[in-house]
């Protein structure tokens, strides 16, 4: 099975470092997948928050998830630490699209490359709606 290659470190615009912890290590004894899905939405949702982007109890809109994915090239273990690095690959009028690295601390090579999509709603509506220029503003740091 051919595929594209993984983005490298120079690909991304924000980072954030993260470590690994006891229960991340599955039976094999490396990192569990599911474990990257946490990663990508701490690393989204901080960068959304330190942003002003997303206030959770009253935000509006309000994103939400609906498509995440995940490809793998290297085990990553307990004890470590992993940077995350986080890039705006589609921006939608209703929706944004990231992409995320994630680098063993010590490593030029990605161990994995996710994508994570939320859709932006109307907090009680829960219908699409346009993202605001000001959040679009924003989220172009990422391009």
């Amino acid at each position: 099975m051919s595929r594209q290659p993984l983005l490298g470190r120079d690909a991304y615009r924000h980072w954030q470092t993260l470590p690994t912890q006891w229960a991340d290590n599955d039976v094999y004894g490396h990192v569990n997948n599911t474990v990257h899905y946490r990663w990508f939405d701490t690393l989204v949702n901080s960068w959304l928050i330190a942003q002003g982007l997303l206030d959770i109890e009253h935000g509006d809109p309000i994103g939400l998830v609906v498509e995440t994915g995940c490809r793998y090239a290297a085990s990553l273990t307990y004890p470590g630490s992993v940077d995350l690095g986080l890039r705006l690959d589609r921006l939608g009028s209703s929706s944004v699209t990231y992409r995320i690295g994630v680098f063993a601390a010590d490593s030029a090579e990605p161990a994995a490359e996710g994508h994570f999509s939320h859709v932006y709603v109307g907090r009680e509506s829960r219908r699409p709606v346009p993202l605001p220029q000001a959040w679009r503003d924003r989220l172009e740091l990422l391009a």
